[in-house]
């Protein structure tokens, strides 16, 4: 397939590689998860904390305990947070891998934008009667 430039276009699945193996499966994950403010949050808490649980969490977030536990369930299941029983706690930390492979492949997409974009420019210069 081929873009406005005739020049190829990538794939839809040519997104981040988190590591499960679908790509395309695996950015939309992370952009659904962060598409929440609340889950924002707790991403900038932990990021800021290096681990905390999720009562800790809770208690400087106007949501309760049981909130904070599912929103780290769907950051768990894009592969953003990890949790790791230390005693009878469950400790949560960033897993900064799937964020970086989303921010890779949103430049990639972004790379392709600035790329069409220039050759539309040059067609427009190129021709200044429009038509």
């Amino acid at each position: 397939m081929t873009g406005p430039d005739d020049e190829p276009v990538p794939a839809k699945d040519s997104g981040a590689d988190t590591g499960t193996g679908n790509r395309s499966s695996d950015v939309d994950s992370v952009l659904a998860a962060l598409a929440d403010p609340t889950r924002r949050q707790l991403l900038d808490l932990l990021a800021a904390d290096g681990e905390a649980t999720a009562t800790q969490l809770a208690e400087r977030l106007p949501v309760s305990r049981q909130a904070v536990v599912k929103h780290l369930a769907v950051l768990d299941a894009a592969g953003l947070v990890t949790g790791g029983r230390v005693g009878r706690e469950v400790r949560y930390a960033v897993r900064p891998a799937a964020l970086d492979s989303t921010a890779r492949w949103m430049s990639a997409l972004a790379a392709d934008w600035d790329r069409r974009l220039a050759g539309l420019k040059r067609r427009a210069e190129a021709d200044p009667g429009g038509g």
